[in-house]
């Protein structure tokens, strides 16, 4: 006894897509953000930048629980001469709080 053995497609109904006669309608893409904010958004990077490397510098002391101008007061007080750029960006900035905290501020104690 010999079966007859045909295509995997003689199993299964094909389906066809139906052509869309239709042309896709092309999204306007939006204008290209202006200069003065890309230069906005590259200084404040590189300002929360230099904040979370001294977040992660363990010479001025811990970070937990505190906000970055009580560490580097601390730290200015303990004699541990933290970088007074970091002071003037804080005092700068105290309202942000992005720039206030600490980047451990998210994680429970």
């Amino acid at each position: 006894m010999t079966t007859k053995r045909g295509l995997i497609t003689d199993s299964f109904k094909v389906v066809k897509k139906a052509k869309k006669r239709e042309k896709r309608e092309k999204k306007s893409t939006p204008p290209p953000p202006r200069k003065a904010e890309v230069e906005t958004e590259t200084v404040q990077e590189e300002e929360l930048q230099k904040l979370r490397q001294f977040d992660l510098d363990w010479r001025f002391g811990p970070c937990t629980g505190i906000s970055r101008l009580q560490r580097w007061e601390r730290a200015k007080l303990h004699g541990l001469d933290p970088p007074e750029e970091i002071r003037d960006l804080l005092l700068q900035t105290h309202t942000d709080p992005e720039y206030n905290l600490s980047l451990w501020s998210e994680y429970p104690l």
